[in-house]
């Protein structure tokens, strides 16, 4: 099989352009990574939602540089051609420029992301700005930030005062003015992410975020019924893993408990020959073994 054409911020561009809409999902392993560059996915997340629906964890908060890092370059492995994008967990940017270009190298090139994403408003301009300038390809998150879910008091759409629009068109702006590659609208209402997604030349993934953006990217727990995290209402499940996966336990506690498996298709077994001296050393109890 010929290798895939490496999809680059040129190529979501172009797609922007065309009118070509980009699908995205999270990844979290290297098996998955592969079978979704087989299908395809223009680009992957390795999200912070990772603490969430493998964790466990109430909220995204818990989860480490260290361990997203080790997530992206299984999912880079898994995935080589696909856009990557590292999710910039909490606090690993908020302290000081400096500190945000620091972490971001770590995804870029020790996970070999083409782009990390951080939840921002227009308080982190001059950050964004920094990671440019240090040729860090940023995605700027905007809208519901689940880092931020105290200060607003939980998962809330945002942007649906015509006041609270306007703020948000405009850190979208300020934002591309900084030097961000793409843009990221989470629970953003469809009329507002409309007019940023048409106001700017990057590219415009929506979650919850209505149709016109120029991309959409999904949880992959959410879209398989696999459970875990915060799924959104208005989350198309594409499978329902759940149920199949339940089944399957099931079966194998069955077969296990009532001794359907394993059966002989399932086992190993030695060579005649050497079972037959193996019987003959237990039956004269000579067990030593044998000096070569």
């Amino acid at each position: 099989m010929a290798a895939a054409t490496k999809t680059t911020i040129a190529t979501l561009r172009a797609r922007k352009r065309e009118h070509r809409k980009i699908a995205m999902l999270t990844c979290y392993d290297y098996a998955t990574a592969r079978l979704m560059e087989e299908a395809a996915i223009d680009s992957l997340l390795v999200g912070d939602t990772y603490a969430e629906v493998c964790l466990g964890h109430s909220s995204t908060l818990p989860m480490t540089m260290e361990h997203i890092v080790t997530i992206a370059e299984a999912v880079r492995r898994g995935a080589p051609s696909t856009y990557l994008v590292g999710d910039m967990p909490y606090l690993s940017y908020q302290i000081s420029p400096e500190e945000a270009i620091r972490n971001a190298g770590r995804f870029m090139a020790q996970a070999g992301c083409d782009c990390v994403k951080v939840e921002v408003d227009r308080r982190l301009a001059k950050t964004v700005e920094a990671m440019a300038t240090a040729t860090i390809p940023v995605m700027a998150h905007l809208g519901l930030k689940p880092q931020s879910i105290q200060t607003v008091g939980g998962y809330r759409v945002q942007g649906k005062s015509a006041a609270d629009a306007i703020t948000l068109i405009e850190d979208a702006k300020m934002m591309e003015d900084a030097g961000a590659v793409a843009l990221l609208l989470e629970a953003v209402p469809s009329e507002v992410a409309a007019v940023i997604t048409e106001a700017t030349s990057l590219p415009v993934i929506g979650i919850v975020s209505g149709p016109r953006c120029d991309g959409q990217v999904v949880v992959l727990h959410d879209m398989l019924g696999y459970g875990g995290g915060h799924p959104p209402r208005s989350v198309k499940q594409y499978a329902r893993l759940h149920d199949v996966l339940v089944g399957a336990f099931r079966s194998f506690a069955q077969d296990v408990q009532q001794g359907a498996f394993p059966t002989a298709e399932h086992s190993v077994a030695m060579e005649p020959a050497e079972h037959d001296e193996l019987r003959r050393r237990l039956a004269s109890r000579t067990l030593a073994p044998t000096t070569h």
